[in-house]
């Protein structure tokens, strides 16, 4: 079979063991899908969408019960979004644990850095962006996080939110955000770091004289993987969007008092457990920047794996570095449970 342009994103052959699901967990591959699902999804629920304090829930509520499968698409864009995240996740622990992130990939691993944090901030301003009393943590704790940081605080709060207070600006400047600044910038640097996979050499594997495997495999045949794992990604989803529908609220109304669940979206509730214990501050800005930051700085400030090493899981010479991202992978899932039994065993 001739060659069509997908084949030739991936290079002529790669090697076999480190092709398989048991090493890369598909976590890259599905990370792309679910970008181009959620793109695909977004465009199409803009021509109803209405970015306007008054009208974005009732929007909502449109595309929901009255536009023809409107409910599929939202659905379909909720749970890819929820998805993405968890899959970006997935792929930055599988590179920290199998060394991916040693030279030459130091700079895309930074990349990664990024466009995590990038569909974190989509994410949340897509949740905002309901404009209902389910946004509640998000529009007003979240958001007056901002104002705690010293000197800036309340001069980038005002950038973001378009005043001093939530109102028509913040629905609009988050809309912006949402469909432009944010996606733009994801689909960019997500160009960005496919590119440098390729420039980097690839999957990280040793050199061909320590393999023990040397076979490799078409890019065909990983192409003919890809394509299967997409179409179960999209059964799966599918059958979320069917047992799951999206949340969605009572409209918030002009000089209405925001009510209803205070619940911080499911990636952020491990902030929203430490905040409950001290100053907003230290525990809801400096703690996960410090976490951030250590993540980041994890190929220079530890070492890394031999190139020996490469291939393979957890990498005796970059133990370090498996067990910084250990501990904290674990403080962030121990909060975020924390965070699930406080809320459920409130009155």
């Amino acid at each position: 079979m001739r060659p069509s342009f997908f084949h030739h994103l991936h290079p002529p052959t790669i090697p076999a063991p480190q092709a398989r699901f048991r090493y890369t967990l598909g976590a890259g591959g599905i990370s792309v899908y679910l970008v181009l699902v959620v793109i695909a999804t977004g465009i199409l629920e803009m021509f109803y969408y209405v970015p306007t304090p008054e009208g974005a829930a009732e929007s909502v509520q449109t595309i929901a019960y009255l536009v023809p499968y409107g409910w599929l698409v939202r659905n379909l864009h909720y749970w890819g979004a929820q998805a993405l995240i968890a899959a970006v996740s997935v792929h930055l622990v599988r590179v920290v644990m199998t060394g991916g992130y040693a030279p030459p990939r130091r700079l895309n691993y930074l990349v990664g850095i990024g466009l995590l944090l990038l569909c974190l901030f989509l994410d949340f301003t897509g949740y905002v962006l309901r404009w209902d009393q389910g946004v509640r943590w998000a529009l007003v704790t979240g958001t007056n996080l901002i104002t705690t940081i010293p000197l800036v605080g309340a001069g980038l709060y005002g950038f973001v939110m378009g005043g001093d207070q939530p109102g028509p600006a913040t629905v609009v400047r988050f809309y912006a955000w949402h469909v432009f600044g944010l996606t733009l910038l994801l689909v960019g640097m997500g160009v960005w770091h496919l590119f440098r996979i390729r420039r980097d050499g690839g999957i990280s594997v040793a050199p061909p004289v320590a393999r023990v495997d040397p076979s490799r495999i078409s890019r065909s045949e990983l192409v003919r993987r890809e394509v299967f794992a997409a179409l179960i990604a999209t059964a799966v989803l599918i059958l979320l969007s069917i047992a799951f529908p999206a949340p969605i609220a009572a409209p918030i109304r002009e000089g209405e008092a925001i009510s209803g669940d205070a619940r911080a979206p499911w990636f952020f509730l491990w902030v929203q457990q430490l905040l409950r214990w001290g100053d907003p501050f230290f525990l809801g800005v400096a703690v996960p920047a410090g976490l951030l930051l250590l993540i980041t700085l994890l190929p220079y400030l530890l070492p890394g794996p031999r190139p020996v090493e490469l291939g393979r899981w957890f990498p005796p010479s970059s133990r370090a570095a498996q067990i910084a991202l250990g501990v904290v992978g674990a403080a962030i899932l121990a909060l975020t449970l924390l965070s699930l039994l406080f809320n459920n065993s409130s009155p």
